[in-house]
């Protein structure tokens, strides 16, 4: 066949990997943006943070992202192996409604449960009726703080354990755990001695996942005063009006990220921890009487906290108040959010196939690496991704308005900085590996047989990618398309960063109204922005029913 020759493959396929490459190029700009402002000397202003609150900075986010490690290791763990090796009441309905959370942004629960127990709140409130406490007559944990933060930040983020960690149990084979208990071993320390450790590397990479949107979080730490490093880029660029220690610091969320995908990197290894996991599945066991009712509590509690409570609270004040320009302003809102988030998702699904096809055509190490590091964006921090094009577009409306002063004699202004093009890159660049992740593995699952039989016949990679490729992966775009969707509607310090002026989007809405303790008044936008978190959301949950989860999270075929 020698249309599928090995001389032909490079030749038919170069166009798309120089594309693909070209890609992977301009999205690593930012980053590298970022990273450059290193090698500018340290103005006053490092130097004094440096000495002052940087140190802070830093253990303060060390500090957040143990506790909401320990927190959503705990949460996640624990509710996904009741739900896979326990029968009890509500069972069915839990599996997948532990996964709701996920829909609920962390600055919108924080706004919540800051309304709900501050000291003129109803908890505190009703708590004083029925004591009769007065002020300094009892003491109550402050909810704006940094365990604080932690606790909201787990509350949302804990299911990205529970899905990793429930998929690892579920592929897990009985005989392994029966042989621990046969030898006298009890169901909780065959728990911790064999079950565990075979789930080990998804457990780290679920981590890997919570650290990773810990670190980038503004919205709760800003809002419950808690300086971190995100916070720090805010303060310094917006306080002290200095771009280039901005983007320093921006440079120290960097080394967090990389540091977090070498160690999401390192648990994949010996990811096949079992290998009679697919000879002999697990077998729930039914519980009763009391076990029964504190598995159903612990389900149970998770869901409530971190859902149900924060969206019954918006829906009464949604109903009761609601924003008091809801009509054609809020609209314009609701219309900025959905028009951005679905161009930067049309783009970044577009980009993700382009991506994965060149890396297809010619899977190199070299090209591997690079699309790699392309799709690096998730794990960074919007601010530090913002960051970034900020400094990247100034430099070049700089250059443009100095050639068209020095050509023409005319001032063009900001061409690049502020505007919507800009923002749109930010979320294609933050939020790309997800759409990648969707067609890569959308792509594995397709025989490499089917290019060479079209190969043979003729046709060219643009139309094998068009006529067998792109038919059998609209599912996985579209649902690649509608993850990236729903991350940019709840995206924050990005939008606010690099929002055009006068821009309003339902995230900055939110945060603006929360920030000046009017949150009756965000709960329209806040639950605009629940409600459509909970459409994907649903839709991950109901594929845990059907076991989709375990085939997408299964080692790939790697036979050719």
């Amino acid at each position: 066949m020698p249309a599928f020759g090995g001389a032909a493959r490079p030749r038919h396929g170069a166009g798309w990997t120089v594309a693909a490459l070209t890609v992977a190029g301009v999205l690593l700009l930012p980053s590298l943006t970022v990273l450059w402002s290193l090698t500018a000397p340290p103005s006053e202003n490092w130097a004094h943070l440096g000495s002052t609150v940087l140190p802070g900075y830093i253990l303060n986010t060390l500090k957040l992202m143990a506790l909401v490690a320990i927190m959503t290791a705990v949460i996640g763990v624990g509710t996904a192996w009741l739900t896979v090796t326990s029968i009890f009441p509500g069972r069915a309905i839990l599996s997948w409604a532990l996964v709701l959370p996920l829909a609920a942004p962390g600055y919108i629960v924080a706004y919540v449960y800051t309304d709900l127990l501050s000291f003129a709140g109803p908890v505190q409130s009703a708590l004083r009726g029925v004591t009769g406490w007065h002020t300094g007559d009892y003491y109550f944990p402050p909810v704006r703080s940094l365990p604080g933060a932690a606790i909201m930040l787990s509350l949302v983020l804990y299911p990205y354990v529970y899905l990793l960690a429930r998929a690892a149990f579920q592929r897990q084979s009985a005989a392994l755990f029966d042989a621990a208990r046969n030898l006298g071993a009890r169901p909780w320390r065959a728990f911790l001695r064999v079950a565990l450790p075979c789930a080990r590397p998804a457990i780290a990479g679920g981590l890997a996942l919570v650290l990773m949107e810990t670190i980038s979080d503004f919205g709760v730490v800003d809002y419950f005063a808690v300086q971190t490093l995100t916070t720090g880029i805010f303060r310094t660029w917006f306080s002290l009006g200095d771009p280039v220690s901005a983007a320093q610091i921006a440079a120290w969320l960097f080394i967090f990220a990389i540091a977090l995908v070498f160690i999401e990197m390192a648990s994949r290894r010996g990811r096949i921890a079992n290998p009679l996991a697919r000879d002999m599945p697990s077998q729930p066991r039914s519980l009763a009487g009391i076990a029964a009712a504190g598995a159903l509590f612990a389900c149970t509690l998770p869901v409530l906290l971190g859902f149900v409570v924060p969206a019954t609270v918006l829906l009464r004040y949604a109903i009761i108040e609601g924003d008091p320009l809801l009509g054609r302003n809020f609209l314009d809102f609701a219309w900025n959010s959905l028009t951005v988030a679905a161009i930067a998702a049309v783009i970044a699904t577009g980009l993700a196939l382009l991506l994965a096809y060149g890396e297809r055509l010619h899977p190199t190490r070299f090209n591997r690496i690079s699309i790699r590091l392309a799709t690096l964006g998730y794990a960074l921090p919007g601010a530090m991704i913002a960051i970034g094009i900020l400094t990247l577009s100034t430099d070049i409306d700089r250059l443009f308005a100095d050639m068209l002063s020095d050509g023409l004699g005319m001032s063009p202004g900001l061409l690049l900085t502020g505007s919507v093009a800009g923002l749109v890159f930010a979320y294609v660049a933050r939020f790309l590996t997800a759409a990648y992740n969707a067609a890569h593995s959308g792509l594995e699952k397709i025989h490499p047989t089917l290019d060479a039989a079209a190969r043979s016949l003729g046709a060219g990679p643009r139309r094998v990618l068009a006529a067998i490729h792109v038919p059998l992966l609209r599912g996985a775009l579209a649902s690649a398309a509608l993850i990236v969707f729903i991350d940019v509607m709840k995206e924050l310090p990005a939008t606010l960063l690099l929002r055009p002026f006068n821009f309003e989007t339902l995230a900055t809405r939110t945060y603006r109204l929360a920030s000046d303790e009017r949150l009756a008044e965000a709960s329209t936008a806040a639950l605009a922005i629940v409600a459509l978190g909970v459409i994907p959301t649903i839709l991950l949950s109901l594929s845990i029913s059907r076991g989709a989860i375990r085939e997408a999270l299964a080692p790939p075929n790697t036979e050719k």
